[in-house]
């Protein structure tokens, strides 16, 4: 684990949500109030949830300023995310819920969803800064794709989204060509 659980989560959180607009079939997972449902539920909010169109034009807009992360250098990022925590309110407080130990949330429980991501992507982000990790933002490497993603393995090797299947479909190129120049010598074989 590179960063606290909790931070990790909303790591995770903010490239889905940033993804939901870069998806390679066109489609915008985050179109309806029925989307921001699902994106609250998956991931456990336990925020203010109005679930109406005011509340799905915030998220699409926090989306937007999540996504400019990716754009920026660690410098410019920590003024972003200054903004973010300045704008949301930020109050941090431990707390512990459901089956979750302890960990940060960052506004006032009655806080607008938005705002709650807002902020809690900020906090998170201000980790990864932090700890001189900004390198680890990336954007998918497939030549047609625009997602976002954070790579958090051990030997920062992560190159593809999850969201178009990327990994998969830059294997099935490799095999493909691999299997058109021809049969590969094994051990013991003699080339002629």
């Amino acid at each position: 684990m590179v960063f606290a659980p909790d931070t990790e989560m909303s790591i995770a959180a903010a490239v889905e949500m940033v993804n939901t607009a870069r998806r390679r079939d066109g489609h915008d997972a985050m179109a309806t109030t029925d989307d921001v449902a699902e994106f609250y539920t998956r991931w456990g909010y336990t925020a203010r949830h109005d679930g109406d169109d005011a509340e799905l034009a915030a998220i699409r807009d926090a989306r937007d300023q999540i996504a400019a992360l990716w754009d920026v250098d660690r410098d410019t990022a920590a003024g972003l995310l200054n903004d973010m925590l300045a704008r949301g309110g930020a109050v941090p407080y431990l707390t512990r819920h459901d089956d979750l130990d302890w960990h940060l949330h960052g506004t006032a429980p009655d806080a607008p969803l938005a705002t709650v991501l807002l902020v809690e992507t900020a906090m998170a982000m201000s980790d990864v800064v932090r700890s001189a990790e900004y390198d680890r933002l990336q954007r998918c490497e497939a030549d047609d794709c625009d997602a976002v993603l954070v790579d958090l393995s051990r030997n920062r090797s992560r190159r593809f989204c999850d969201v178009n299947g990327c990994a998969n479909r830059a294997h099935v190129a490799a095999y493909r060509a691999r299997r058109a120049r021809g049969p590969a010598l094994r051990h013991g074989d003699v080339a002629r």
